[in-house]
């Protein structure tokens, strides 16, 4: 039992599964405890109607204060001196409201709404395939360009710097050019996604082709092994089985770019929902459709986990081992 706890705070130190089930666990029933502590903290009590009044029931002193079809954050601090009773008889009630921070509760009572109101499974698996469209795109087109830039020297001098200069644009500036060339459907959101994938896709295919080992290369050179076959034989399967690790960030990161580009009109997917949840001042909505699309991104994750192991299954005998 020493030893375990010892482990913890080892540096560099091994977990072992049952550690980091448990250490999970924990740290996310801390995260949440920390979560609704905050939301309460920031949370404020504001003055709201209750009920449809006659404006002229009020006394004149406390008319100033009353606004129709509004909510009173402003007055409070005139009406808070006044008694549950004395509201109820004006139709206002003290409510709890979360402006910066929704609590975790409203947050899950959020989620039966966006089911029955906003359509949350098809929006989400909208997104889903425009994401899944976007960077397959991206990977059929970054793939074959970074080989030519990494394998032969006149492209690499001819493009390489240029296309490395592209990482400095900021994506959100050219969606504009993108609505121009192609509108505002599915084919424009699908290929804005691409773009913001294969300029980072490329540079990392050529630095995975220069970390290719001499000693690999000398051995097939010693075998007689043509151009072809040494990029066969070496260069794509080890580019490759890395490859998949850089692929597998840059999915994670398309959520953003996909979610800008849904936010332009009103097509469908997660990103309008949390637009128009943020026109609704629904903080809550927004924070639910957050979480979607956090597990969507672990379950995906987890996905490119499975296919690493069974494509290139070399890499994990020695991570096997060590447990």
């Amino acid at each position: 039992m020493s030893n375990g706890f010892k482990n913890l705070f080892e540096l560099r130190g091994e977990l072992e599964q049952k550690q980091k089930i448990t250490l999970t666990i924990l740290g996310s029933v801390i995260l949440v405890l920390m979560w609704f502590v905050f939301a309460e903290v920031l949370s404020k009590k504001v003055i709201s109607q209750n009920e449809t009044i006659d404006i002229t029931s009020l006394s004149e002193e406390n008319k100033l204060y009353y606004e129709n079809d509004s909510i009173l954050v402003a007055n409070y601090d005139k009406l808070e001196s006044l008694s549950t009773e004395e509201l109820n008889n004006y139709g206002l009630v003290k409510n709890k409201v979360y402006p910066l921070l929704p609590s975790p509760i409203k947050v899950i009572k959020a989620f039966p709404e966006l089911n029955e109101k906003d359509d949350v499974i098809g929006n989400t698996f909208f997104s889903i395939k425009l994401n899944v469209l976007g960077y397959l795109l991206a990977v059929v087109i970054a793939i074959p360009f970074g080989f030519l830039l990494g394998l032969i020297p006149l492209f690499r001098g001819l493009f390489s710097k240029i296309i490395d200069s592209y990482r400095f644009i900021p994506l959100t500036a050219v969606t504009g050019i993108f609505i121009m060339w192609l509108g505002l459907g599915s084919q424009m959101k699908v290929a804005f996604l691409a773009f913001g994938i294969v300029v980072y896709l490329i540079p990392v295919v050529v630095q995975r082709i220069d970390e290719v080992q001499k000693v690999y290369i000398n051995t097939v050179f010693t075998l007689g092994a043509t151009p072809w076959q040494t990029i066969r034989t070496v260069y794509i399967p080890y580019v490759l089985s890395k490859l998949i690790d850089d692929i597998r960030v840059l999915t994670a990161i398309s959520w953003t770019y996909i979610t800008i580009a849904e936010m332009l009109n009103k097509g469908g997917g997660i990103g309008e929902l949390i637009w128009t949840a943020k026109r609704q001042s629904r903080i809550d909505k927004a924070f639910a459709i957050l979480i979607i699309i956090v597990l969507i991104g672990v379950l995906q994750d987890r996905l490119f986990v499975m296919i690493d192991k069974l494509l290139f299954p070399h890499k994990h005998i020695n991570k096997g081992n060590k447990h």
